[in-house]
């Protein structure tokens, strides 16, 4: 009972409910929820202090940053799912949030964005200087197992180089990307390299351009060194999952988690790594657990990344239920 009076007392405040209604669909840091709020940052720092001690937020630390969210587990995530479930979105002060959030995120993708524009030709080159890119190529091969696959789709696919490496099992491969730059580089390099079976499309990560058939679907979607750029992977991996066929899988190619923060600030990094733990959370969110794992630690060197291959796929008895279905 104290629970829960402690969680009704850190909500009742104006300011601290619009938090809770703020970051029960996204993960900000401080200096972004001020910009959203308006607010100074000792006044933001005391609300989320309140909030995250009742046990209604997440605080999760991340080199210099930290980013904040509400609870997804125990009394506090229901409590908090309950209590922002039930104020009015049409509320004037909402939706100036929606609006300054918006403004946000606008400007964070604008970031992203020009740094890709900005580094469209030399991308290939200054992703091998971070990790070993033919060890990765071999790890996601191995992964995508030894049958031939239907469909391939590479989800932020950049120079088009996972297509590559998969194409000689795919029947058909798909890239997908945001960043036109990017797809005129892909496009010239599967022309180059003869692969007509695959083709470089663009769109969106988290509004996929395909209908989920349970009849068919993608056979393998991958993730190579693109979850670190958004600004929410579960979503990314939730909407990957949905365009799967039954027997599906997802390989995700990632760092774990690392402090260099330089990658933040000069590579337009959102996210320095993730965890086994993360990974396991977003998959078994998108209906799906993770079946195999592939670190890659770093050969030596001072600065060197560990990457690390996870492949995602559902259950066996979801794969039985969702084909019997089919």
């Amino acid at each position: 009972m104290e629970d829960v009076l402690q969680a009704l007392r850190a909500a009742a405040e104006s300011t601290r409910l619009r938090l809770l209604v703020l970051l029960s669909g996204t993960e900000l840091t401080v200096s972004e929820i001020t910009q959203v709020l308006n607010q100074s940052q000792p006044r933001v720092s005391r609300h989320l202090k309140l909030l995250g001690e009742a046990g209604l937020l997440m605080r999760v630390r991340e080199g210099a940053w930290v980013f904040y969210r509400t609870a997804d587990e125990g009394n506090g995530g229901r409590m908090a799912a309950l209590l922002s479930g039930l104020v009015d979105p049409a509320d004037p002060d909402l939706a100036q949030d929606r609006e300054r959030l918006e403004q946000v995120r606008r400007a964070r993708a604008a970031t992203a964005a020009d740094y890709f524009a900005r580094n469209a030709e030399a991308w290939a080159h200054i992703r091998a200087l971070h990790v070993p890119e033919a060890d990765v190529e071999a790890a996601i091969l191995e992964l995508s197992g030894a049958a031939p696959l239907e469909t391939v789709l590479d989800l932020g696919t950049g120079t088009g180089r996972i297509l590559e490496v998969l194409a000689p099992r795919a029947r058909r491969g798909i890239g997908i990307d945001l960043s036109h730059e990017m797809l005129a580089i892909a496009r010239a390099n599967l022309e180059r390299a003869g692969l007509a079976h695959c083709h470089a499309r663009h769109g969106d990560i988290f509004n996929l351009p395909f209908t989920a058939n349970p009849k068919g679907g993608a056979d393998l979607a991958v993730l190579h060194q693109v979850l670190h750029f958004l600004d929410d992977p579960a979503s990314a991996v939730r909407e990957a999952a949905r365009v799967l066929s039954p027997s599906g899988r997802i390989l995700i190619a990632d760092f774990a988690p690392h402090e260099l923060e330089f990658l933040r600030t000069e590579h337009a990094h959102r996210r320095l790594g993730f965890s086994d733990r993360e990974v396991a959370q977003w998959a078994a969110a998108a209906g799906l657990e993770v079946s195999r794992r592939i670190a890659l630690p770093p050969k030596g060197g001072e600065g060197k990344l560990t990457v690390v291959v996870w492949q995602l796929s559902r259950p066996k008895a979801a794969q039985t239920a969702r084909g019997a279905a089919a």
